[in-house]
């Protein structure tokens, strides 16, 4: 039997577009939403315009990196390019890092709801039955993950968008018996009754709910056309962002008063309960659980291909570039699995110790990825237009958008240190990114010779081929 030792091109853009859209909702957006109105009122959708902005430069700067070298492999690749081994090392474990545990987290968030209609299985055993399924199907064929994310992703959409179309026909005075009103964005304390602090403020909780723009470079390496798709997709997320978070926060604003308790529940369920829409419980329920559902998989995808990728660079052991006969890193998505399993008992025996810890070790990694990614581009950027490369996405107002970018992103990480709630994921993930750089040095001190000196792109793409 032939051994396969690539991952194989399996993805269609159809998928790369959607697994990106499915990487942008998650489950955040329909519960954890509610939290930011309450704290900010009716300016929470500036908030969510503010983070959502930060997230689609971001997403420009790794598609401009992406399309220029599409073989590279991961944005941890593009950063390696950039930044020397030290930075493809960091971003790589800690992103690795962060899915693994958000892949529980959703495990159990999934469960919960699941729980609701099965009261008789314990949560955890759903927990590890979720993980279970969606692990094999992730094992079986990339082709196989691209489908059943392609419809997960599908049911999300559909459902943001039945919501903008009823909710905006409700605000509008197109609803029986309802005139069109938008009292609720400024009565109640006004605009921003807790101050124009709060908005910053509400940009923390923000930026991890839209985190998943970055999925789309990590398909790159087995998308059937790599540098169509990731154009694609990088460039409709600008849209996307603005529909389904701003727009949604915005009608949820506009239909229900900002100081109403039943926003910091279900906001959706609110207000398709004020619309008059039945069953609107069961609904958001299982919107909710196929968003989960769908950042579970995602994550049990992302996890083992960023693995994949640094067992491909010599820093992960070499086992977890095994692929089965359908090109499937199997050995590195496992591992990831042994984590999510840990994770999911963690939560059961001891969730106010280890499992806690665990999700706030991993909180504020991300954003430390975001950092570095920004400063990888502005360096990249330079390169490519010294060698004069043929850029198909180009980050817009370069440099002042990058350094800009830059900038927002350490704002975000000082505000976390002066907010009370945020300081401790601040401390354990930079702790975590402390850990990883002690493990580089360790490891590379009998390897120094190795380390990557950026000086020709083409060249160093070359070496990475091969």
């Amino acid at each position: 039997m032939e051994k396969r030792t690539q991952l194989q091109k399996q993805l269609k853009t159809r998928h790369v577009t959607m697994i990106t859209i499915g990487g942008i909702i998650g489950a955040g957006i329909f519960v954890g939403s509610g939290a930011v109105i309450y704290s900010t009122g009716p300016a929470a959708v500036i908030s969510y315009l503010l983070a959502g902005v930060l997230a689609m430069f971001v997403a420009r700067m790794l598609g401009e990196m992406a399309t220029a070298n599409p073989h590279a492999g991961s944005f941890s690749e593009h950063v390696r390019l950039a930044l020397g081994n030290w930075g493809g090392f960091a971003v790589g474990w800690l992103y690795w890092y962060f899915w693994v545990i958000a892949v529980a987290a959703e495990a159990v968030g999934a469960a919960g709801i699941l729980h609701y209609w099965l009261p008789d299985i314990p949560v955890w055993i759903i927990s590890l039955g979720l993980l279970v399924i969606l692990t094999a199907t992730n094992i079986f064929s990339v082709r196989s993950f691209g489908e059943i994310e392609f419809w997960f992703a599908s049911i999300k959409v559909t459902a943001i968008i039945l919501f903008l179309i009823l909710g905006l026909a409700y605000v509008l005075g197109l609803w029986p018996d309802k005139m069109l009103s938008f009292e609720n964005l400024t009565t109640h304390g006004g605009f921003a009754p807790h101050g124009i602090a709060s908005i910053f403020q509400g940009i923390i909780p923000v930026m991890f709910a839209v985190i998943g723009t970055e999925i789309v470079t990590i398909t790159a390496a087995e998308s059937e056309k790599p540098k169509e798709a990731i154009a694609k997709a990088i460039k409709s997320v600008i849209w996307r962002i603005l529909l389904f978070y701003v727009g949604s926060i915005f009608i949820i604003t506009c239909v229900l008063p900002w100081n109403n308790a039943e926003i910091m529940s279900s906001p959706y369920v609110s207000v398709l309960k004020i619309l008059g829409i039945p069953g609107a419980d069961q609904i958001m329920n299982i919107v909710v659980l196929t968003a989960l559902l769908s950042c579970l998989n995602s994550g049990l995808y992302i996890s083992s291909r960023m693995l994949f990728g640094l067992a491909n660079r010599g820093d992960a052991p070499r086992l977890f570039l095994s692929l089965n006969r359908n090109g499937v890193p199997v050995k590195a998505i496992l591992f990831g699995t042994v984590f999510g399993y840990l994770a999911i008992i963690a939560a059961y025996f001891s969730p106010d110790l280890v499992f806690k810890f665990l999700i706030t070790s991993s909180g504020a990694v991300v954003l430390f990825v975001y950092l570095l990614i920004a400063i990888a581009q502005l360096r990249m950027r330079a390169r490519l237009e010294k060698e004069k490369s043929e850029l198909q996405v180009r980050m817009w107002a370069y440099p002042y958008l990058t350094y800009l970018t830059i900038l927002s992103i350490v704002a975000v990480l000082v505000l976390m240190a002066t907010n009370s709630e945020m300081v401790s994921q601040l401390i354990m993930s930079l702790v975590s990114l402390v850990i990883v750089l002690i493990i580089y040095g360790i490891r590379h001190q009998k390897y120094s010779k190795s380390e990557v000196k950026p000086s020709n792109t083409n060249e160093l793409l070359e070496k990475i081929e091969m």
